[in-house]
């Protein structure tokens, strides 16, 4: 580990940790995206530009935009006191529960049988020149393959963000209203 992805990961661990004792909603909503910011730079020391791209674009782009969007339709402070929920903390634990039990299918890493490595990887070695006409492969996955990938995360993003605000703005009580 260098010394930059070690102070990376320092200033990650230390925002998540400020996010968790924070209050002002407003305050937390920054600090998600500097969180964001700071994985995005992370991503690019470990030579992954694609997804440091999609991790700036809507991590901390579009979600901290969203965020703020939200706060403003709503009280930027925190209920004071809390009420523990059992229900939803079910919910949570129990999604957790099926999400790790999906993952024991899973081949080994690094799996020279695992299914990527027998169809995906030598559909993109063999078929990507003459696909996309870009005669290096790296840049035809990332550029073309990824980019695809990337879109459609932004989409699934802007349609739930979209479906949230209107629902925030269908609460919202308005002043004329109020009286």
């Amino acid at each position: 580990m260098t010394y930059v992805d070690a102070f990376l990961l320092t200033l990650l661990v230390i925002t998540a940790v400020s996010v968790a004792g924070m209050r002002n909603l407003f305050a937390a909503a920054v600090f998600f995206g500097i969180y964001s910011l700071l994985s995005a730079a992370w991503m690019t020391v470990l030579d992954s530009p694609d997804v440091a791209y999609t991790e700036a674009a809507v991590g901390a782009g579009i979600s901290t935009v969203l965020m703020l969007a939200t706060l403003g339709l709503t009280s930027d402070r925190e209920k004071k006191d809390p009420i523990l929920k059992p229900l939803p903390l079910f919910i949570v634990l129990a999604t957790g529960m099926v999400l790790l039990y999906g993952t024991l299918d899973m081949p080994a890493f690094g799996d020279p049988m695992a299914p990527i490595h027998q169809h995906v990887a030598p559909h993109y070695l063999n078929d990507s020149p003459q696909e996309i006409g870009v005669p290096n492969i790296v840049t035809a996955v990332l550029a073309s393959y990824r980019g695809y990938d990337t879109m459609g995360e932004t989409t699934v993003v802007f349609t739930a963000a979209v479906g949230v605000l209107a629902m925030l703005i269908g609460r919202r009580q308005r002043p004329s209203e109020a009286s």
